[in-house]
């Protein structure tokens, strides 16, 4: 996928041809060895990701409700620490050793959940922990891929990065599924290999990195970030916008450990095979993030964004639809996965378009909060009703819930123009 790339493009946003004109080159090499960082880092997260639903509800006995909890705790509680990351690694310029930090509280919690047992206080407070560990990693990184990309390519760094971090996504539940095929009860194994592969993500940010981003023809760092420039971004109308709409459609979506518990039960899987629900939705986000990027690059990212909550809406359809067996599963599966490709990565190429250099990490986690607390939100939410009405009910709660937050969010990105595309 990547042998077109020579060196001289990887060294550059831009590649420099015989006539002296430059053109843009595919992939700076910030973005790809960070892509494989959260390649081996989601290879260890989903291990844990994929087996927790089961491990909770299953052998700790946990009731829909209280796993919202716990769910919520994981997706969202810890989203507040974006905006002291993002802020410290504008302030002081230094982006990765602020990115190392929390890539290696992560990797600690991994080995302390083996000490954990199916203690609900236990738990929570590691589950709690390593979101703190991915609160803090996740600005910094982000201000890295889009500080080191062209604004007319933004679509398509961030599509190649979480390409490459879904390919940890999808081999991290194929592993986890091995382990449990060959000992259905071993998940302290799952949480200590989990561990060990955490520390390879963990050494190429760290060995290969460099601490200053690749800079688009040859641009001089920004001047350090303020206090009063984090605030002066709530002045912009689009970045408001992105705030509103990002949080909008947020509180309507439903965890993917909501919606994989339903499918096991539509397709009547046992222990083993659960983690392959994980691989599927992986492999549809892995085949589209690139593609969708390129297409947000070209006809606009706010319409592929509200396209990918089109497919969300057609997840809750499915699961509605009342239909059982592996087709229903492997069409949910795929509508997941497009969901993922067409708004992950978007939303933050969207909203790198609109903050200044100097507050980029600042910006972006200001929106990875909104978002991620929403998404809190939404699992509390899921999961009560779920517990009170059933999950039919549930479902159908949420998609009438996306279908206003879509609403809304069409008509406030509609009246803020994208800005023009380098």
């Amino acid at each position: 996928m990547y042998s077109a790339l020579n060196p001289a493009a990887l060294r550059s946003p831009r590649a420099v041809l015989a006539n002296g004109r430059t053109t843009t080159a595919r992939i700076p090499r910030t973005v790809l060895l960070l892509g494989l960082t959260s390649l081996f880092t989601d290879i260890s997260s989903e291990m844990v990701v994929t087996i927790l639903p089961l491990y909770l509800v299953a052998v700790g006995g946990f009731s829909p409700l209280a796993f919202g909890l716990i769910d919520g705790i994981y997706n969202g509680a810890a989203s507040v620490v974006q905006l002291a990351s993002g802020y410290i690694a504008d302030r002081r310029n230094r982006h990765k050793p602020v990115a190392v930090s929390g890539y290696g509280l992560s990797a600690i919690c991994k080995l302390l959940l083996v000490l954990a047992g199916t203690g609900l206080s236990a738990i929570g407070a590691i589950v709690l922990l390593d979101r703190v560990g991915k609160g803090i990693r996740t600005a910094p990184r982000d201000a890295l891929i889009s500080l080191s990309s062209t604004p007319d390519r933004l679509g398509a760094s961030f599509g190649v990065h979480r390409a490459l971090d879904t390919v940890g996504a999808m081999l991290g539940p194929l592993l986890a599924f091995a382990m449990l095929a060959a000992a259905p009860t071993a998940f302290n194994s799952v949480f200590t290999v989990s561990f060990c592969i955490s520390l390879i993500g963990l050494g190429i940010i760290v060995l290969f990195v460099s601490g200053k981003p690749e800079r688009p023809d040859g641009a001089q760092p920004a001047p350090p970030a303020s206090l009063k420039g984090a605030f002066a971004l709530l002045k912009i109308p689009r970045y408001r916008a992105l705030l509103i709409a990002g949080a909008a459609l947020s509180l309507a979506t439903a965890s993917d450990a909501f919606i994989f518990l339903v499918l096991r039960d539509y397709a009547d899987l046992g222990t083993s095979m659960f983690p392959l629900l994980f691989v599927g939705s992986s492999a549809a986000y892995m085949l589209l993030a690139v593609p969708m990027g390129r297409l947000a690059d070209r006809v606009g990212r706010a319409r592929v964004l509200l396209g990918g909550y089109v497919l969300l809406l057609g997840v809750y359809a499915t699961l509605l639809s009342g239909f059982h067996g592996w087709g229903i599963v492997v069409l949910a599966l795929a509508l997941l996965g497009s969901y993922y490709a067409a708004t992950d990565g978007v939303l933050m190429a969207l909203g790198s378009t609109v903050v200044p250099d100097e507050m980029r990490g600042t910006g972006l986690a200001f929106l990875g909060t909104a978002t991620n607390v929403a998404r809190l939100v939404a699992s509390l939410a899921f999961g009560a009703a779920w517990t009170l009405l059933g999950t039919s009910a549930a479902i159908a709660l949420f998609g009438g819930g996306l279908v206003l937050a879509g609403t809304l969010a069409a008509v406030v990105l509609h009246r803020t123009p994208e800005p023009a595309r380098a």
